[in-house]
């Protein structure tokens, strides 16, 4: 086949990007494929919003593209036609859609995904070129060089060399202000009284109403309601999005981004990761905007510091990990947890109010903030002991900006602890205490988070300490561990009892049993 036959270019859903490597140099002879398929949709099965929110973004970025005059084919949920897989809608396009020279993708954001288009690569009839993601910061390659011989893989250490090489709250070859890291300034606690600014949300325009009832009528078991989705499908509404955050939540974003409020599902945050994901946003351009902020005296530096941590720091460092580890990676399992995820992670029926706020925000919003993500629902599983498996098909479920590249490096490494030390430096286990100094959920809970065992006793508080007595062969030796074990060598034997016996039983009425036999 000639070189000079037009091109097959695939676009997938979360690639939404007028700069992506496999639309360079597209031409109006050339067919760009993208593809709602069933097998994306259900391989977990995704909140609701998550489903509706990339059909939707998906159908208008189709439109633009084609308003540039550029040719689409574009399958759709319900075309009964369609074979239900990315790969096959290749090879359909291929046998219906005229004669190729090549095929182009642009590398996916899934190891499941990465087998399936190499497998189609090596039996396709025409060459198949895989173009790297240049919408990340940091290449695979880079990430291996930076990684090769270092004892540790160090989010921080990481961080640092990005902000040299993109010069990102730089002043010359010294970060800014002389600091590198104002993580300790962003966890006070929320003062009575303070209230967060109310968020901008988007009323689905035409195009995201039609994708919402396709998803209620073809998914109505997935988790999750579609009454208050409100994310932004276009990239102009995303660039909304972000100027709404810059001016009106930045500022205070740095003081408060670790505390959790009652009633408050959103508070100072961003709420830009979809669109970020979705390849809606650029995340480089985000990054330069806050620091524009800071620059121009609008914003504190704690506050945008913190902000360009969360991207150009831990998102380029766990997508460089996934991809550095997987498959292994994906089995790991260092604390040999084996138990099952109760049931109110999915109903969100528990007295106790820091897991009953994230779940309920998970169900209504497909979102959560990064303390509820790591602080409440993963240290919860952690303590309880629930599988690493059934804890990354939950995540993955209920949050709308959910990838595996970028979900499996924070709950199997840094909520649980199931790499053994890859992502962070030791257990992010916490007890009532943590929820209680971040938090005004244990003022309104019947538990009491001072307690360790009893009626009414906090159920962190048992699981904490017995995971820490389950876990001392493991753990003690960790340097960043020494004081908990400390604490823990004052307890007798008869209330070291006392916990076990009420970790268990508080495992037991969660329903976080183990498999029989």
């Amino acid at each position: 086949m000639s070189q000079s036959a037009p091109s097959l270019r695939l676009v997938l859903g979360d690639q939404l990007s007028l700069n992506l490597a496999s639309l360079a140099g597209a031409t109006p002879a050339d067919l760009i494929l993208m593809a709602e398929v069933r097998e994306e949709a259900t391989y977990v099965l995704h909140h609701k919003q998550k489903i509706a929110l990339t059909f939707a973004a998906m159908r208008a970025f189709a439109a633009g593209l084609e308003a540039q005059g550029l040719r689409l084919r574009y399958v759709r949920i319900d075309d009964l036609a369609s074979t239900g897989a990315i790969t096959g809608e290749l090879g359909r396009a291929l046998a219906e859609a005229g004669s190729f020279g090549r095929v182009i993708l642009t590398e996916c954001g899934e190891w499941r995904l990465r087998s399936a288009l190499h497998a189609f690569a090596e039996g396709c009839a025409v060459p198949v070129e895989i173009r790297g993601d240049s919408r990340f910061l940091c290449s695979h390659a880079d990430f291996e060089a930076w990684a090769r011989d270092r004892k540790e893989l160090r989010m921080e250490w990481f961080y640092r060399e990005m902000r040299r090489s993109t010069g990102l709250l730089m002043d010359g070859d010294q970060p800014a202000d002389g600091r590198w890291n104002f993580d300790a300034e962003n966890r006070k606690r929320l003062p009575p009284g303070l209230r967060a600014p109310r968020r901008q949300r988007f009323a689905p325009d035409a195009v995201a109403r039609e994708a919402i009832a396709d998803v209620e009528r073809l998914f109505p078991d997935h988790f999750g309601d579609l009454e208050a989705f409100g994310w932004p499908t276009t990239a102009a509404q995303a660039q909304e999005a972000l100027d709404h955050f810059l001016r009106d939540a930045l500022p205070l974003f740095g003081d408060w981004q670790d505390a959790m409020a009652t009633g408050e599902p959103f508070l100072w945050h961003s709420l830009v990761s979809t669109s970020i994901n979705l390849g809606l946003l650029d995340p480089l351009e985000v990054c330069r905007r806050a620091e524009a902020e800071w620059r121009a005296g609008r914003a504190p530096l704690n506050a945008v510091e913190g902000f360009v941590r969360q991207i150009l720091g831990w998102r380029e460092f766990v997508r460089g990990v996934y991809w550095l580890k997987m498959p292994e990676y994906g089995r790991r399992n260092a604390l040999e947890a084996d138990r099952a995820l109760p049931g109110l992670f999915w109903s969100g029926e528990t007295d106790m109010v820091c897991v009953r706020e994230t779940v309920v925000a998970a169900r209504d919003h497909a979102y959560a903030h990064h303390i509820q993500r790591l602080m409440v629902t993963g240290n919860l599983m952690m303590l309880l002991g629930v599988h690493p498996d059934a804890v990354d098909d939950w995540y993955m479920t209920v949050f709308a900006d959910a990838y595996e590249w970028v979900e499996m490096p924070n709950t199997r490494g840094m909520a649980t602890f199931a790499d053994g030390g890859i992502v962070g430096s030791k257990p992010y286990a916490a007890s009532g205490a943590y929820i209680k100094r971040m938090s005004d959920h244990c003022g309104g809970c019947r538990y009491d988070p001072a307690a360790r065992t009893g009626e009414g006793a906090c159920p962190f508080n048992a699981l904490y300490w017995d995971f820490l007595i389950g876990n001392e062969a493991r753990l003690s030796g960790n340097a960043r561990m020494a004081m908990p074990y400390r604490n823990l060598a004052r307890f007798g034997d008869a209330e070291r009892a006392a916990i076990q016996a009420s970790a268990e039983a508080v495992r037991e009425r969660m329903g976080a049993v183990r498999p029989a036999g």
